[in-house]
């Protein structure tokens, strides 16, 4: 069973885990996204993860795939039974222009839709989805704590944002009197990604490239591409880079990723763990607030992280990792 976290700064009591929702809609239709999400409440999860823009990359199928999928799934359930966050205020698909929407215009457009769709009156966690670093951070700020002081939110953070705007948006609220952004949603997993392959297939902020000084002055990260996408468990059996998806070997298949493979190996058997068990638990076994966003295409990939939260490295077995 998933053990509970409180999110820093927070009223918030979250799972261990986040369940991803990105493939609801999609890949992942009604019944199948329903015995995902039940399996994950039934092991104890109860924070879960959407975008108002997830599915809308995909032709005809309706817009905002993921949220109206979800939020059939979520009729009837208790309100206080899950923390639901989404995203907003990112491209619109549907266009392909790729133009940022980053205003105060779009927010409450973007907000409306996701509450109606989701069947809610509040959204726990909001995401801004991206950043528009050509207008003050003031302006969308201002108008998260509107949305916040109205009740459609509790409580705000930011994924694809930079360090830097991070550090100026909290400046900022705190000069409100406000907390600002309580958690942030970068890129991050044992994996190091190729940086210009990320800015194609995974466009964002890579945790390792400076969010560690917004960790450590306590806000929680709730990183994605938290398991790289399964490369290790590839890697571990050989499998040639011919073999792999083109864009996960874009990513992940290069010699800072290829020397970790015989620790983790090495880890996974005296614990006696799979190399993916122990690819997550490098994330939940960090000293630092880390909920890992978690995908799955199957139950028992499901149950398989799940299971993998019991693991717990210690700070010898992380540094081997880290350091491989």
């Amino acid at each position: 069973m998933l053990k509970k976290l409180s999110l820093a700064n927070t009223d918030l009591n979250v799972s261990q885990l986040c369940l991803g929702t990105n493939m609801f809609g999609t890949a992942q239709l009604l019944d199948k996204a329903g015995e995902i999400l039940e399996t994950f409440l039934a092991g104890g999860g109860n924070f879960i993860d959407t975008a108002h823009s997830y599915g809308d990359w995909i032709p005809g199928i309706p817009n905002a795939a993921s949220e109206r999928t979800l939020g059939e799934l979520l009729k009837g359930k208790p309100r206080a039974g899950y923390v639901l966050a989404t995203k907003g205020c990112e491209f619109d698909y549907r266009k392909g222009d790729y133009a940022p929407r980053v205003t105060p215009d779009h927010l409450a457009a973007d907000l409306a839709g996701s509450l109606e769709l989701l069947g809610v009156g509040f959204i726990d966690l909001y995401w801004l989805h991206r950043d528009d670093q050509s207008r003050p951070v003031k302006d969308i700020v201002d108008a998260l704590i509107g949305h916040q002081q109205a009740g459609r939110i509790r409580h705000f953070g930011c994924s694809n944002w930079s360090v830097d705007r991070i550090l100026e948006a909290q400046q900022y609220a705190a000069s409100l009197g406000h907390g600002g952004f309580v958690a942030c949603q970068p890129m991050w997993g044992l994996a190091e990604p190729n940086r210009a392959a990320m800015m194609t297939y995974a466009p964002g902020g890579y945790y390792e490239d400076g969010y560690q000084v917004l960790h450590q002055a306590g806000m929680t990260m709730v990183p994605y591409s938290g398991q790289s996408r399964g490369i290790f468990s590839k890697l571990a059996t050989s499998t040639t880079k011919e073999a792999i998806s083109p864009d996960v070997a874009a990513l992940y298949y290069h010699d800072a990723n290829l020397r970790k493979v015989d620790a983790l190996k090495a880890i996974a058997i005296r614990l006696g763990a799979s190399v993916n068990d122990i690819v997550l638990a490098y994330l939940t076994s960090q000293p630092l607030a880390t909920v890992p966003i978690i995908g799955c295409s199957s139950l028992a990939q499901l149950r398989e992280s799940i299971a993998a939260c019991a693991i717990r490295l210690d700070a010898e077995e992380l540094r081997q990792l880290r350091e491989a």
